[in-house]
């Protein structure tokens, strides 16, 4: 099932908004820390060590060497303490970074809805090293979509690419086929 609503300007083709939050080591983070290096995978779960965000996770981890082969950077944020996020991160050994959105408001900030009003949303951004939105998948129960989307969104972008938001248009954007997904571009 796919649910998802769009806030603002934050979608396929437009500039990711920065922000800074604390990781699991304590250390503050910033989106921009990133951009104009390498691709980032940004991914929205709505809770450490529950079923179904602990699978995606280790999903991420277990297909970590190849993002780390596309150059990507892959960080996931949940509204869970800092202290959370480094058990979480210990127990699964995740080698990625989980940043602590407590209160919500990047999760805001993005347009990730909850699910049916109750459950935070599962959302997933994929920019280029610019910080343009090459492709977003929500999904709340196709937990290793997720990870085969991004995977297979950065192997689409150019590196190098200095993407401005028609060219974006133009790549994969939200998309899969079936109960889990539904295509959308900028331009619908």
């Amino acid at each position: 099932m796919v649910f998802w609503q769009k806030k603002g300007n934050v979608g396929i083709g437009s500039k990711a908004p920065d922000f800074t939050l604390p990781s699991q080591s304590g250390e503050m983070v910033s989106l921009a820390d990133f951009l104009d290096r390498k691709p980032v995978v940004l991914f929205f779960y709505p809770k450490d060590d529950t079923l179904g965000c602990t699978r995606e996770a280790c999903a991420f981890r277990d297909d970590h060497e190849e993002f780390s082969k596309l150059d990507a950077e892959v960080v996931g944020i949940s509204s869970d303490s800092v202290e959370s996020h480094r058990s979480f991160a210990r127990r699964h050994r995740l080698p990625f970074t989980l940043l602590s959105d407590e209160g919500g408001k990047v999760r805001k900030l993005y347009g990730v809805s909850n699910t049916f009003g109750l459950f935070p949303g599962r959302v997933t951004y994929v920019m280029d090293e610019q910080g343009v939105i090459r492709h977003v998948f929500s999904s709340q129960l196709g937990t290793r979509r997720h990870v085969e989307e991004a995977l297979k969104v950065l192997l689409s972008i150019p590196r190098g690419s200095k993407g401005s938001p028609a060219e974006a248009r133009e790549k994969p954007g939200r998309s899969g086929e079936g109960e889990d997904s539904e295509a959308a571009r900028l331009d619908d």
